[in-house]
């Protein structure tokens, strides 16, 4: 298909302008963001806006004349106009994931295409529940009928990580404009450039003006977003420090609602009746995914003893494999790229130095590839000590640990015991097993004989301090809309 002829957003002609009303505007901020390519460390922009409150207030002003006609609209047109952002979306994949490459370092074919991907598809699905997503009614056997109707909330606003620029704006933003909310985007200050240019294609699409913007800022944008007294819902990933201050935020304005999309240190236990390969490709490819850079990566690796030699050789080999892997991410066969900038290069390779000093037993990896840019090996840690800070602590890069274990009773004690509950496996060949251990994890999603993925249908999200609330499939819809219940009088 052939790509939006209005589309002409590229490395060489960055969009750096707010886009408020379905127009691009300058931001009333005086102050810039700077943003590098992590392939070697270059500047790519100075001058990225960093919206201030003017700026917020302005994005709100227009999504509040905005909702009263947006909600109204009817489910034939509002679900044209998403699937068209959709259709649009996907034609100018390519282009998109490259304004996002240039400052992620995700190579196109291994993470690009698939972030692009999951944004249109997010589109496409929760444009279908738009005349499927009825309330409930009650008999009148009492004399009053009962109607319980799903309202939008009004101004919402979603908050997205740089690791996942595009994709998550689809797990936000879908759902609450298919609902008749209004949303203003603030992406990550780190990967603004590929979501500030979709407003070329919200436009194309037909969103009316002030239905879906874009604001582009820091943590400081962050936290006026999270604080307005106007906006009634903020949908948030990232960081667990970030999203406690965001509900803070939230409780102290206006008592917004609030989802958080949070961190993991997700165990994977493999068992010694599970089928070795099967496990070995899974947790080698969940733990260098976007180079480690994912909330849900399986970065412990509790192995049972009587295959625990078996595994770590092949897991090693398969890790030494992806090294291989790890390279330019505008070249052809790589498909590991950099850590997104140096301070999250300084922060993983901090974890592996302080992790050689008496934490465990590096097995493999754990050094710089090249002199520049972001490059790191896929680093595997083995009899790591259980309260040292790379078993507890999420890393976030191409960092896993591994444990050999005994019996499930020690194992299951050993993957519950962390403030972490976003995403576990099991590795079995014993359904009964199976399903045993994974109602026993206190984590919000488990995989068997599977790990590290999701879906658009089903709910995503953890537990504990991995999260509050859920996003895809219908609990997305739930937690942009109100039940409002109405109670008719048949008797008088």
């Amino acid at each position: 298909m052939l790509a939006s002829m209005s589309f002409p957003w590229s490395p060489k002609n960055l969009c750096k302008q707010n886009f408020i009303n379905n127009e691009y505007v300058d931001s009333k901020s005086s102050k810039k963001l700077t943003v590098y390519n992590p392939k070697d460390g270059s500047l790519v922009a100075d001058d990225v806006p960093l919206s201030g409150e003017e700026d917020v207030d302005a994005a709100v002003a227009a999504a509040e004349k905005a909702w009263p006609a947006w909600k109204k609209v009817g489910a034939n047109e509002r679900r044209s106009i998403l699937n068209k952002f959709a259709d649009l979306v996907e034609k100018n994949g390519e282009a998109i994931a490259e304004l996002s490459r240039i400052t992620l370092g995700a190579p196109y074919k291994a993470f690009g295409a698939f972030e692009v991907g999951l944004c249109a598809e997010t589109f496409r699905y929760n444009a279908g529940w738009i005349d499927k997503f009825g309330g409930e009614s009650w008999p009148q056997e009492d004399g009053f009928l009962k109607i319980v109707r799903n309202e939008p909330l009004g101004v919402t606003a979603g908050i997205v990580p740089w690791n996942g620029p595009i994709g998550t704006i689809g797990l936000k933003a879908a759902p609450a404009l298919a609902t008749g909310n209004c949303f203003i985007l603030k992406p990550s200050e780190k990967t603004p450039l590929s979501s500030l240019a979709l407003g070329t294609l919200i436009k194309e699409a037909g969103f009316p003006p002030g239905v879906f913007q874009i604001l582009a800022g820091d943590g400081s944008t962050g936290a006026l977003i999270a604080s307005h007294m106007r906006i009634r819902k903020v949908s948030f990933t990232g960081s667990i420090p970030t999203g406690k201050k965001i509900q803070e935020a939230a409780a102290k304005s206006n008592l917004k609602r609030v989802t958080l999309e949070l961190g993991g240190k997700s165990p994977a236990v493999v068992f010694d009746d599970c089928n070795l390969d099967n496990a070995v490709t899974w947790t080698a490819n969940a733990i260098t995914a976007n180079t480690g850079q994912v909330c849900f990566a399986a970065s412990r690796v509790y192995v049972q003893e009587g295959i625990y030699d078996k595994f770590i050789q092949k897991y090693k080999e398969a890790i030494q494999t992806k090294t291989k892997e790890v390279g330019d991410p505008e070249k052809d066969g790589v498909n590991i790229g950099p850590l997104v900038d140096e301070a999250q290069f300084k922060r993983v390779s901090g974890f592996i130095e302080r992790g050689q000093q008496g934490q465990g037993k590096l097995l493999v990896g754990g050094q710089r590839i090249g002199d520049k840019g972001y490059y790191i090996e896929p680093t595997v840690f083995t009899d790591v000590d259980i309260n040292s800070e790379i078993h507890c602590q999420e890393i976030f890069g191409p960092v896993s640990v591994v444990r050999s274990f005994k019996t499930e009773e020690e194992i299951m004690e050993l993957s519950n015991n962390t403030n972490f509950g976003l995403m576990a496996g099991v590795f079995t060949q014993d359904i009964n097993k199976a399903l045993r251990v994974a109602s026993e994890f206190d984590s919000g999603m488990v995989g068997i004989n599977c790990v590290s993925l999701m879906f658009t249908m089903t709910p995503f999200g953890g537990s504990k301090e991995s999260g509050l609330g859920r996003e895809c499939g219908i609990h997305a819809l739930r937690a942009f809309t109100e039940p409002k219940t109405i109670m008719v009088n048949l008797t008088y």
